[in-house]
């Protein structure tokens, strides 16, 4: 039944490495070599086919109302989409990474059911072009029987600073900040909870009975 993916038991022992490179979001190159998008899907068809990547068996929503079972191959896509989320993650801030991850939802649905030709697409399109323009850099991946993993990235637009992320922070960054964030954060959910105990009803007052229960150790 395949036609482009071996099945993952049957892949190279060794697997495979390959370098994406992005330019706004728009894979521009592979393996060091500058592609068109088509003819780079084309060869990450290949290599991802014979390493056994992006073969998929679901049971799916028609837009009918009925459920259909697909098994799909689709090595090039599947590669592509870990690498380009792996870009996200790297140059997007965490709202709207979040935000962009609905909007794809959102667009998926209207691709799915030929609404590609409609203002809502062209709306959303904006969107995902305006979040994609500091999305250049490169990704390494591992193909292995089957499996995708990221192995290094990098966009001069990056937002990770290790710098800051580390434990071992300079003057831009204090841990101890972190307190007067928490308290100030949880505070809604903290005053939520008082209220719920003043009248004996909500969660806070499961919770206190819960911890009442508790045997002691």
């Amino acid at each position: 039944m395949l036609q482009l993916t071996t099945v993952p038991e049957k892949a190279p022992e060794s697997g495979e490495y390959v370098k994406i490179e992005f330019e706004k979001g728009i894979p521009v190159g592979l393996n060091g070599k500058k592609m068109k998008p088509l003819d780079l899907l084309l060869e990450l068809n290949k290599i991802g086919g014979r390493n056994g990547v992006g073969l998929v068996d679901i049971c799916e929503n028609r837009c009918v109302g009925m459920k259909s079972r697909g098994v799909y191959e689709t090595p090039g896509g599947a590669i592509l989409y870990a690498a380009h989320e792996m870009m996200d993650h790297l140059c997007l801030d965490r709202d709207t990474y979040h935000f962009k991850q609905q909007v794809s939802l959102k667009m998926s649905d209207l691709i799915y059911d030929g609404k590609w030709f409609t203002p809502l697409m062209e709306s959303c399109m904006a969107f995902i072009d305006r979040t994609q323009e500091t999305c250049t850099g490169w990704v390494n991946l591992k193909l292995y029987k089957g499996s995708i993993r990221g192995a290094g990235s990098y966009s001069k637009y990056s937002l990770y600073n290790e710098s800051i992320a580390s434990f071992t922070t300079g003057d831009l960054y204090n841990h101890k900040d972190a307190q007067g964030f928490i308290t100030l954060f949880g505070l809604p959910l903290k005053v939520r909870a008082m209220m719920e105990q003043q009248v004996g009803e909500g969660q806070a007052v499961v919770a206190s009975k819960k911890l009442k229960k508790r045997p002691t150790e």
